[in-house]
């Protein structure tokens, strides 16, 4: 079975697990599939349903929050469940919200995505793990070059006295006046 890297922003407050196949999970649940080395995200609406932002292709091809079946969100992709132990609205508040976004056509890679949406149905913050990454990994790299280079400057240019070199000469005859 195919794994999903989300693991690695799940801390004690959410878990991740595969649904069975045929399972249908309860109303309000998060969904994710993994696709490409990132994850889709949805939120389950019950009847075999789910509202999610359908852009595709990473912002090439947009398109807006939608209704699909569980199916269609999947694309034959292994589903799974993430379970939180904290969500600020109950099952039908979080449909409602999902669903009060329905033909929302502002999808942004790193500003709105799905994970986004999915988070403010559950939370009330629209946030991105994966976008964080993303953004982080540049700034993480630019940090390591600059402390090597600074590093290397510092080096270059601090100041150290040439060792000094005592020569003892010795004089096997006393010197002449």
């Amino acid at each position: 079975m195919e794994e999903t890297n989300y693991l690695r922003v799940c801390t004690e407050r959410r878990s991740v697990r595969a649904l069975e196949p045929g399972e249908q999970p309860p109303v309000g649940t998060h969904l994710i599939v993994p696709w490409l080395g990132f994850t889709h995200h949805g939120i389950y609406v019950g009847a075999g349903r789910v509202v999610h932002y359908g852009a595709l292709m990473y912002d090439i091809i947009r398109k807006p929050v939608e209704e699909v079946s569980l199916e269609g969100f999947a694309e034959g992709r292994p589903v799974f469940a993430v379970e939180h132990t904290e969500v600020c609205f109950e099952a039908t508040e979080i449909v409602r919200r999902a669903r009060s976004r329905l033909g929302e056509k502002r999808y942004r890679l790193f500003t709105n995505n799905c994970e986004h949406f999915v988070e403010w149905c559950l939370h009330d913050l629209p946030r991105s793990f994966q976008a964080e990454t993303a953004l982080a990994y540049p700034r993480l790299v630019g940090e390591r070059v600059e402390r090597v280079l600074f590093g290397l400057l510092r080096r270059l240019f601090t100041f150290r006295p040439l060792a000094r070199v005592r020569i003892r000469t010795e004089h096997k005859h006393p010197p002449r006046d």
